[in-house]
């Protein structure tokens, strides 16, 4: 939905909104935000707000810190949350630098970068549909996150088992408030692990709507005494949190993937985007895939895919193709987690399916076995790699492929590798307690 400046300064009175936030994300997927008094809205408007790009993770360097917050008018929303005595309204924004170029570090900027690639194909709309899970634990008597699940609930399980089903029933109120059409809630197979799924858009509204969900989740559960994490996978010995990507391409309106005379029901444009997926999975599993923790959840046995295939039947592949077909004719990537930046992830996703699409690439048979019971020799026979087992592995393999390297863009790449590469070496010289505990008496 688009609005004008002047509907913007209408609803801001009948709200009684008193502070507008300029809200944009950093290369890591965190929400930051400059919030302004009503009296510069103005001034936001004609894009002359500045920040200090200097203190953002993957932004720029001390001497080159002035940046420009542009906000897209038809992200502006009004938080129901916020104070009655003035409530608080926010404005998604792109980054430019002094001179008005886009600022190639925004990681906004980068997916619209890669949708005009897109559309020099001929394809009109990338459009997305994901399901993030979370977690939600206990706050302690000081209100910090305990380890401590407000339920010991399972799939679909219903009160009282599922205790965390007000919390959730608040969150949906409070995103269908917001202008967001959603289309399930439920626990998820882990005791305090849940997912609401919201209706697909195109990919620049989707990922703006990923950002805003994730900050909806951790509000409204705070007000529950309750600690919202979108950690890939926060506790041992059960499933992780994925955030699986419905993908699909459009053409003259019409979805690009359906052939009603096709084998599946699919065309020569799917087969060819699953064979670039399956092509580039290596490469980009270390930008949907972003974490040390990643790779906790990546292992066999708790429903995640650890294995690089595709089927159109069954669930332990990393590339699924749901019954659906017409206009919900979709390809879904089942290895994609909610840490991962949703502008970083959705780029290089779509880099890969077109990389396929304009090389017709053609994509190796389906795997409909249960890859999980099958023997190395027979993941061999099949050609079925495994997807990498530590965030360093990732990022070797992402440094090795180049139509990755050319979605982040160089700026990105570059930032991106030397903060995940730091990530790394922290983790690989702490002390674990695992460590301590296989060690400490033994030797």
């Amino acid at each position: 939905m688009g609005y004008s400046r002047e509907e913007i300064e209408k609803k801001i009175k009948e709200e009684n909104v008193r502070f507008i936030r300029l809200q944009f994300t950093d290369m890591l997927g965190t929400i930051k935000n400059v919030e302004i008094p009503l009296s510069q809205l103005e001034k936001a408007l004609d894009n002359k707000m500045m920040f200090d790009g200097s203190s953002i993770e993957g932004f720029v360097r001390i001497e080159e810190s002035d940046m420009y917050l542009y906000p897209d008018l038809d992200t502006f929303v009004v938080f129901p949350w916020t104070s009655e005595k003035g409530k608080v309204a926010r404005f998604i924004c792109d980054i430019y630098n002094p001179d008005g170029t886009p600022f190639e570090g925004c990681p906004r900027y980068n997916l619209k970068r890669n949708l005009l690639k897109m559309e020099e194909l001929g394809f009109d709309a990338f459009n997305i549909g994901t399901e993030p899970e979370f977690f939600l634990f206990k706050l302690d008597a000081n209100g910090e996150p305990s380890l401590e699940l407000n339920d010991h609930g399972g799939y679909f399980d219903l009160a009282p088992t599922d205790l965390g089903e007000n919390c959730r029933r608040d969150i949906v109120l409070e995103l269908e408030e917001m202008g967001f059409e959603i289309e399930a809630s439920h626990h998820e197979v882990a005791p305090g692990q849940h997912e609401i799924d919201f209706k697909y858009s195109d990919a620049i509204k989707h990922a703006d709507d990923i950002q805003t969900f994730k900050l909806v989740v951790k509000t409204i559960a705070r007000k529950h005494n309750l600690h919202a994490t979108f950690m890939p996978k926060p506790l041992f010995g059960v499933n992780g949190s994925g955030m699986h990507v419905n993908m699909s391409l459009f053409k003259n309106g019409e979805n690009a993937f359906f052939n009603p005379s096709g084998d599946l029901q699919l065309s020569d444009t799917a087969y060819q985007f699953i064979a670039g997926i399956m092509k580039h999975a290596l490469g980009f599993t270390a930008v949907t895939n972003p974490t040390v923790n990643s790779y906790k959840r990546l292992v066999p046995g708790y429903e995640a895919p650890s294995y690089v295939a595709w089927s159109s039947m069954n669930r332990s592949p990393l590339l699924r193709i749901p019954n659906s077909r017409g206009v919900s004719t979709r390809v879904e990537v089942r290895s994609v987690d909610p840490a991962a930046n949703p502008y970083m992830a959705l780029s290089v996703l779509l880099a890969a399916g077109l990389d396929g699409v304009k090389n017709k690439l053609t994509p190796p048979p389906a795997v409909d076995r249960n890859i999980y019971i099958m023997t190395h020799e027979e993941r061999m026979e099949n050609h079925i790699q495994n997807l990498p087992a530590t965030l360093m592995d990732a990022l070797g393999l992402l440094q090795e492929n180049e139509v990755i390297v050319n979605s982040l863009g160089e700026h990105l790449f570059e930032h991106f590798m030397e903060a995940k590469e730091i990530e790394w070496d922290m983790f690989r010289t702490t002390v674990h307690p695992w460590e301590r505990e296989q060690y400490l008496t033994m030797y």
